[in-house]
């Protein structure tokens, strides 16, 4: 039993990422899928598959994304808020991950966002990670 998700899900890639794998399966959520949909709008993964095992079962199928010299394109991930410490930001705390460089990905009340889309739809929410 799994008691974060999203950790799970930034652990598998971070480990792909490094071992070099083209792709990475994990179980599914529509979080999970959201987040992939994010990674893919920013260029971080080249893009995402659900695959259905079972009628019960669904798999998310992540393409990961590599440089013409073989180096990741995510160098970095970071869970921010945890289930023993959420971690929620206003508008003005939502601040550039890297100098700009990343991305921070926020669950709002319109949904699922970058913080650059936060800031522009003057909404704040959870922190979930960010990504460089």
């Amino acid at each position: 039993m799994q008691t974060d998700p999203i950790s799970d899900l930034l652990t598998r890639i971070r480990n792909a990422a490094r071992a070099k794998h083209a792709r990475v399966d994990m179980p599914a959520s529509k979080l999970k899928t959201e987040i992939a949909r994010i990674l893919k709008e920013e260029g971080y993964i080249s893009t995402y598959k659900l695959v259905e095992e079972s009628k019960v079962r669904k798999t998310l199928r992540v393409f990961l994304k590599y440089t013409p010299d073989k180096r990741s394109v995510i160098t970095g991930l970071r869970r921010v808020s945890k289930p023993g410490s959420r971690a929620y930001v206003g508008v003005s705390e939502i601040r550039a991950v890297v100098g700009g460089l990343g991305i921070s990905i926020l669950t709002t009340p319109r949904g699922l966002m970058t913080g650059r889309a936060a800031r522009k739809a003057r909404v704040g929410g959870e922190l979930l990670c960010e990504v460089w």
